[in-house]
């Protein structure tokens, strides 16, 4: 399947390839279905089109319960998204999959069943609700031969790209951190962006994690091997996102309101789809989750510092 997609590419064939949806509870169903979908608009993304959906869903998650069924609808009505009933049904239709679900929980099973297609998956953030969870997908995944990749939108923004420089000595990374209960991880749920802005700037390499827990936010400090040091600011609930780098003479900061967009994150799933090669490797992506569940049990323990398993 995957020799087709790139014979495809080599011959020139200009034929979209057709995706499809695993879960319609978030917004990114929506705006990355709008960016594919629509040629009008300027940022467009070519190369791919969303084509139908499985709803999924998960209830006792109110972001799920109340958003399902109405992105479900946008899709159909105003796409023209088909909506089947069983992830397995997605197979015969589509040629890579985007596994959506807001529900991080949702995410190894809903893999699992993906799977079965034998087509690409990007896996939307968190990828997994716990470390234990990330390291079974990436084991089915090699097992099954199927690429996938995981990433935060952060990861691509202007101001993280700005500071990814070889001669950075540390960095800071902030952003909103709300908790939800049903999330073992409580960085995974949203604290999962800043987090994953920190590793697009300084890259893999962090081997400890020491948590200390405020009134409004937590702190969140990872000793690298080479002796860098990269700190997360998580703001709770909610605050601004940004970063600063530092180099033995320079001071490097983003702007007062950095800003993102989800069009540099798709450009990269379609590449991806194309071409089977994550653009994150799959191995930094497990070392975040490791580096989430350190922090994890550094706060656990009451801030004492924690290897990364």
């Amino acid at each position: 399947m995957h020799g087709l997609l790139l014979f495809g590419l080599l011959t020139g064939a200009a034929a979209d390839l057709r995706v499809g949806i695993i879960g319609t509870d978030t917004s990114h169903v929506t705006a990355f279905t709008k960016i594919l979908n629509d040629p009008s608009q300027p940022d467009h993304v070519p190369g791919a089109r969303v084509v139908a959906a499985f709803k999924g869903g998960s209830p006792d998650l109110e972001p799920s319960v109340s958003r399902v069924e109405a992105y479900a609808r946008e899709l159909a009505t105003q796409w023209q998204v088909e909506i089947v009933p069983e992830i397995a049904a997605l197979c015969d239709k589509v040629d890579a999959l985007l596994l959506e679900s807001v529900d991080g929980r949702q995410h190894l099973p809903q893999f699992r069943e993906a799977l079965r297609c034998g087509k690409p998956v990007f896996i939307d953030k968190p990828l997994a609700a716990t470390l234990e969870d990330a390291r079974e997908i990436a084991r089915l995944a090699a097992a099954a031969n199927v690429p996938w990749f995981s990433s935060s939108s952060l990861r691509y923004a202007g101001y993280v790209v700005a500071l990814r420089r070889p001669d950075l000595k540390g960095a800071i990374s902030w952003g909103p951190a709300p908790f939800e209960r049903t999330h073992q991880l409580d960085l995974s749920w949203y604290g999962i962006h800043p987090v994953e802005a920190l590793y697009a700037i300084l890259g893999p390499g962090c081997e400890e994690v020491t948590r200390t827990s405020g009134r409004s936010e937590e702190v969140v400090t990872g000793r690298w091997k080479d002796g860098r040091l990269g700190t997360v600011r998580a703001l709770r609930p909610y605050g601004d996102f940004g970063a600063v780098g530092f180099t033995e003479k320079e001071v490097l900061q983003s702007p007062p309101k950095a800003t993102f967009s989800y069009v540099p994150l798709v450009r990269e799933i379609v590449r991806f789809f194309q071409t089977g090669q994550p653009p994150v490797p799959n191995e930094e992506t497990l070392e975040i989750f490791a580096f989430l569940d350190a922090a994890q049990r550094s706060k656990e323990s009451g801030g004492r510092p924690m290897q990364l398993r």
